[in-house]
């Protein structure tokens, strides 16, 4: 049999979330990846566009098991296919990769492997599967699907465009049959366009995820004693995972030395070390052993580590695309993360005479442009989250606390138009034909050599502006030319000209109103007492520490990260829910049989001892699946008690999951609890009124209270917290009594 004749066989529901459950240990899907997860067994081609952490590789993963036959996925770097395939091999999956990190004894064990059926997902480089050798070997197997992961890579319109991804336009041709689908969390419409020709996806069912991640928090602060605002972030941080991304390697290599002098663990990674140095690094900080990497943007694309808790760019990145891959990085596992950049003109400039030295005229107008989004996007008074959303296409529907530093402290704007006047007037009078630094230095009054030979010290607007500072000034300077008034030339020396809406400012008294300088940026300490209700987390804190010594004592056992034993998120639901059963253990999001089985027994010693130790329980023990039993309200859990009084002042459960730092589905087992125990709480704002009607009709239709039939009726586009909510509600409804 051949990948183009495999039998479509018909899978159920029931199949596939026993499936997610029992492997990933998860009862219910993210956002979109039900669809995804159910075109894909129905043997179409797909095109996937979601947010870095937004749950793309299950979405082929999951079909692989259900599915005969193997799952080919195409991936652009060793690191990431050995990351993925660590993860599905703790969870019980027969994964493989094959790559040049392989010897050609092992390389031809593992091709015999996938010759033998033996194995369910197979990873591998483009230049490799395109190979006449490897094809003919995949053309004696059935292949249910191709993943062709990090999809922007084919595109030449891309940021991170590789040459040898065009090759696999030939799989159409090579295997006529089989489904294929394109993967990215990157990639604005005109490179969405191109994934789908270049690999004949026009008639690809597609899926758009929402490019928001509210679990970061965007702050780009002035570049002004960078260094000392990046050490006293640090110091609040703890031991926790960071990246730090320079421009160039030697400023890696500094900044990890001053860090580490100043006593943090940190070490330098980019392209000039040795393969095995760089391999060392990337896994010392990958294992938890180093916690801070200072890289260049060689670093990152393929790391799957999803505890980074910030991502740092120390110096300007190139455009939009990168950083918001970069910054990506950060907070993987949905939990609260950074995302700081540290911004000045100086880097803009830095960037502009790289660009003047490209040879192509049409590469330096496409790099001008992004450069410009770029210095916009920093320089902007407006929410960075709709700002960089409204890059691509999309829309900030709700953000109900503040989700960057423009939102933490709103500025309202102010009437420059005299300083700008007093600017643009400076600029005619030295005849246009220097740069802004000169310009501010007249303005000033300064008695800089360069001015005095020039005269400029006699004209009629030198010493005008020596009331404002020269950040003031830059700052006006940035404005102008983002709004257009000025433009600087692209010949190196980045000489001022005022454009016509300029002329307007100057000569017609043309308003200019504009964001006054930021403020320094509020600490994160401050934006956590403010996010509502104080919670004394010690209790919850200390286990999780202890679970995470734990975590990382079985990982290194086995020599894989930490995060391979169990997500930052998960080890956060047992701390805070405290299951000292396997039959409690099982109902942790993230704990699924394999895992259970394998890291259980531990898991549950140690949660066993703590509560002993504190004289306390578990605060509950129950599959979400089971049904509801009766919870009297004067003996609610303190945690279930904060969780509803942070609901009733009027956060939503995205809100409180972020602020106390649990999972979603713990914060819906609280409110389901606190319905069951008689609260009074407003149904609507966590289950639209035609959703409830629906779920209601079902649970009737059915009959009895399990969640797992009622969710199958309801055709998997429903999730188990709102089953679990309504039921909850209806069980404590005067009707049903």
């Amino acid at each position: 049999m051949t990948s183009a004749n495999l039998p479509a066989v018909p899978i159920t529901n029931r199949q596939i979330y026993a499936t997610l459950h029992s492997v990933f240990g998860y009862t219910s899907f993210r956002t979109l990846q039900a669809p995804i997860v159910q075109a894909i067994l129905d043997q179409r081609d797909v095109f996937v566009l979601m947010p870095t952490g937004g749950g793309k590789s299950l979405c082929y993963q999951l079909p692989a098991l259900l599915r005969d036959g193997l799952t080919v996925v195409v991936s652009p770097l060793i690191a990431l296919m050995k990351d993925q395939v660590d993860s599905l091999t703790a969870l019980g999956v027969a994964a493989t990769y094959i790559n040049s990190s392989l010897d050609q004894g092992e390389i031809g064990r593992r091709q015999a492997a996938v010759a033998r059926g033996d194995v369910k997902l197979l990873y591998v480089a483009p230049e490799r599967l395109m190979l006449p050798g490897f094809l003919r070997l995949l053309e004696t197997v059935p292949i249910s699907f191709f993943a062709i992961d990090e999809a922007h890579c084919i595109s030449e319109w891309g940021h991170d465009f590789r040459p040898e991804y065009r090759a696999l336009r030939r799989l159409r041709e090579a295997f006529p049959g089989t489904p294929l689908g394109a993967f990215t969390a990157t990639a604005t419409s005109r490179v969405q366009a191109d994934i789908k020709t270049q690999l004949g996806l026009e008639k690809a069912a597609s899926f758009r995820g929402n490019f928001n991640r509210p679990n970061l928090y965007y702050d780009v602060r002035p570049k002004k004693d960078a260094y000392r605002q990046l050490v006293a972030y640090l110091r609040q941080r703890g031991t926790v995972s960071g990246i730090i991304y320079c421009l160039s390697r030697s400023g890696t290599e500094s900044l990890a030395e001053r860090l580490g002098k100043d006593g943090f663990r940190a070490v330098a990674y980019h392209a000039g070390l040795d393969p095995d140095e760089r391999r060392q690094r990337q896994e010392a900080f990958i294992k938890d052993d180093v916690p801070i990497i200072t890289a260049t943007i060689a670093f990152g694309m393929g790391i799957d580590k999803p505890d980074v808790r910030f991502v740092i760019h120390y110096d300007l990145p190139k455009n939009l695309e990168g950083y918001y891959q970069e910054s990506g990085r950060a907070g993987r596992d949905g939990e609260p993360s950074d995302c700081i950049l540290f911004y000045s003109y100086a880097d803009v400039n830095k960037y502009q005479r790289f660009i003047d030295e490209k040879p192509s005229e049409a590469e330096r107008q496409i790099a001008h442009r992004q450069l410009r989004q770029m210095a916009d996007w920093a320089a902007s008074a407006t929410c960075r989250r709709r700002s960089l959303l409204a890059y691509f296409d999309d829309t900030l529907e709700s953000q109900p606390r503040p989700c960057c530093d423009v939102c933490e402290l709103p500025t309202e704007v102010v009437d420059y138009t005299v300083p700008a006047q007093k600017f643009l007037s400076c600029v005619k009078r030295t005849g246009e034909r220097f740069g802004s630094a000169h310009v501010i230095d007249v303005l000033r009054g300064s008695r800089k050599e360069r001015i005095l030979e020039l005269r400029h010290d006699r004209l009629s607007t030198y010493g005008i502006g020596h009331d404002r500072p020269v950040d003031e000034w830059q700052h006006l300077v940035r404005e102008l030319l983002r709004g257009d008034y000025i433009r600087q030339t692209d010949d190196g020396f980045n000489v001022v000209q005022i454009t016509e809406r300029g002329n307007a400012v100057l000569y017609q008294n043309a308003p200019l109103l504009i964001a006054p300088p930021p403020r320094p940026t509020a600490s994160t300490s401050t934006r956590t007492a403010r996010n509502g209700v104080s919670v004394d987390p010690s209790l919850e804190a200390d286990l999780f520490e202890q679970l995470r010594a734990l975590r990382k004592r079985l990982a290194d056992n086995r020599g894989v990260p930490p995060y391979i034993v169990f997500s930052d998120a998960t080890l956060r639901h047992m701390a805070s829910e405290r299951p000292n059963t396997s039959r409690g253990l099982l109902a942790v999001p993230g704990v699924g049989e394999r895992k259970l089985q394998d890291f259980g027994e531990e898991f549950i010693e140690t949660i066993s001892a703590f509560l002993n130790e504190h004289g306390i329980t578990a605060e509950t023990d129950r599959p979400q699946a089971l049904p509801t039993r009766s919870v009297a309200s004067d003996v609610l859990s303190p945690s279930i008690r904060t969780t509803l009084a942070l609901f009733n002042a009027g956060s939503s459960i995205p809100d409180i999951a972020a602020t106390r730092q649990l999972a979603l589905s713990t914060v819906e087992g609280h409110l389901a609890d606190a319905l069951e125990a008689g609260q009074a709480i407003d149904l609507d704002r966590l289950v639209a009124p035609e959703r409830q009607r629906a779920i209601v009709a079902a649970f009737d239709e059915i009959g009895g209270s399990p969640l797992k039939p009622v969710l199958e009726k309801l055709g998997g586009n429903y999730s188990y917290g709102e089953l679990r909510l309504v039921r909850a509600a209806r069980a404590n409804s005067p009707s049903a009594k």
